[in-house]
Formats: C-alpha cells, sequence, structure tokens
C-alpha cells in the first residue's frame, strides 16, 4: 500500500492549479491547524468538547449508537436486511455527553454524529473556523469515538480536515469498484454504497478480487489540523483512532462555481 502524497503550505491558486486538474488525492498536512477547533483538539478531548457545547444551539441531528461486539464498524446486521446500529436525533451536546461517559468503558458502544450542517447545529462554528481554499460551501460535522466507515464514494469533490483526534485513511481510484466487492446500491447503511470487505480482517475466500484492489490503495493518517482532499467518487475508507475525533468537510461538485478556476 502506497502513502498518499502530501503538501504543505498550499494556498488557493496553487490549489487550483495544481491539485484541482490532477483528479488525485492528496494530504493537506496542516491545513486547519490554526482554526481555533484544531487548537482546541489539540490542547485535549475535553477542550474540543467544551468548545463545541458552548456553540451548540440544541437543534437535533442524525447521530447512531453501535453495540460494542460490533467494534465501530458501521455495517450491516448478520442477515443483511437492515443495519448493525440506531439511529437517534439528538443535540451535538447530548452525543458529546455520550462519548465521554463511554470513554471510561472498557469495551464501548460506538457513537457518531454523522454529517450535520454546522450552519444549522454550530452557527458560530463556520465564522471562527473558515477554509481559504473555497468560497460558499457548506462544511459539515462529523463527531464519533472509535467509529469505522466502511470504503464508499461519494459524487463530489472533497476536503476532509480533521481538527480532533486521528483518522486513518485508506483510498481506491474509481475503477477499482470491481475488486471493492461493493453491496447493493439501493441498500447501503450511510446512504453510498459500501464495500463488504472488513479491512480489518478481509475474508479472501469470500472476497478474492480485494487482493487486487489492495495493490491499487494509498493510505495516510492524519492528525489533529491536517486535512485531505478526495477527488470525486474515489472509494475511501476511513478508521476514527481516539477516544473523541472530530471533522469538518466540504462537499462540492467541479460545476458549482465555488473557486476561481472552476
Amino acid at each position: 500500500m502506497q502513502p498518499i502524497p502530501e503538501i504543505r503550505d498550499i494556498d488557493r491558486d496553487a490549489f487550483e492549479r495544481e491539485i484541482l486538474p490532477r483528479e488525485q488525492p492528496v494530504v493537506l498536512r496542516g491545513l486547519v491547524a490554526d482554526w481555533p477547533a484544531a487548537q482546541r483538539g489539540r490542547e485535549s478531548p475535553e477542550a474540543i468538547c467544551r468548545y463545541l457545547i458552548e456553540r451548540d444551539n440544541g437543534t437535533n441531528v442524525d447521530a447512531i449508537l453501535l453495540p460494542p461486539q460490533e467494534h465501530g464498524r458501521i455495517f450491516y446486521n448478520a442477515a443483511l436486511d437492515g443495519f448493525n446500529f440506531l439511529r437517534n436525533r439528538l443535540p451535538i451536546s447530548r452525543v458529546l455527553e455520550q462519548i465521554a461517559r463511554y470513554s471510561a468503558f472498557p469495551s464501548a458502544p460506538a457513537v457518531a454524529v454523522q454529517s450535520a450542517l454546522i450552519r444549522d447545529c454550530l452557527p458560530r462554528f463556520a465564522d471562527e473556523n473558515r477554509l481559504g481554499l473555497l468560497d460558499g460551501v457548506d462544511p459539515r460535522i462529523w463527531i464519533g469515538n472509535a467509529i469505522v466507515t466502511p470504503a464508499h464514494y461519494d459524487n463530489s469533490r472533497n476536503i476532509a480536515c480533521v481538527v480532533a483526534g486521528r483518522r486513518r485513511f485508506t483510498l481506491f481510484p474509481p475503477e477499482q469498484i470491481e475488486n471493492l466487492h461493493v453491496g447493493p446500491f439501493d441498500f447501503a447503511p450511510a446512504g453510498p454504497a459500501i464495500s463488504l470487505v472488513d479491512f480489518a480482517q478481509p475474508d479472501f475466500a469470500r472476497f478474492p478480487r480485494f487482493r487486487a484492489a489492495l495493490e491499487h490503495a494509498s493510505s495516510a493518517e492524519l492528525v489533529c489540523g491536517d486535512a485531505l482532499y478526495i477527488p470525486t467518487r474515489w472509494w475511501h475508507h476511513v478508521v476514527s483512532l481516539e477516544l473523541c475525533n472530530v471533522l469538518v468537510n466540504y462537499w462540492w461538485t467541479a460545476d458549482s462555481g465555488r473557486s476561481h478556476q472552476q
């Protein structure tokens, strides 16, 4: 498995001129290291939780809960006719309270806020933490403890910014769809279709083509302040590695007019 290429000190002009036309993923080290949220994330889990709770306006967001035996992996149930988690609608502060409580458990349930629009639930956050590479793209926030998001793709470009904890990304180019053993496109745990392969313990007898996919895989571990550019339809598998992880992402399309030259 190859490392994802990295770059530091990228500005908007260089991003549009050098990164976007290549349609290749790039780690943007330290891109948001100066964000107030990232500074709290580097300080401690308690500091980032306080920061978010102070900005929470009480709006309910989508949250999921997985039992401990699932080891944080968002997936189907054993019969593949449902999913292995419970859905709920809670304010971000309530989810953070759950994460804090479960941090003391030797075998804890997994909890996550998924794709919450920041302007709806944390309106001050977007003003205080701005991404200079894009204009007019509504950021979303992802919060959780030890969560594993199976390989999937998005029909848009993506910049994912880690503001607390660590995340390990494993990426595959779009054409590897045939080797990732993808589940039903119209019935998936989080919307987009996912790979059925458990990356932690791949069953090569059941999923033999996954060996070929691994030959084209690239990976990187992101820490607080780092970001990752993921081009359209690139498959990405994401593991959150700490007791408290926070990520902010931006989805946009090439024809949405969000930057100077698109």
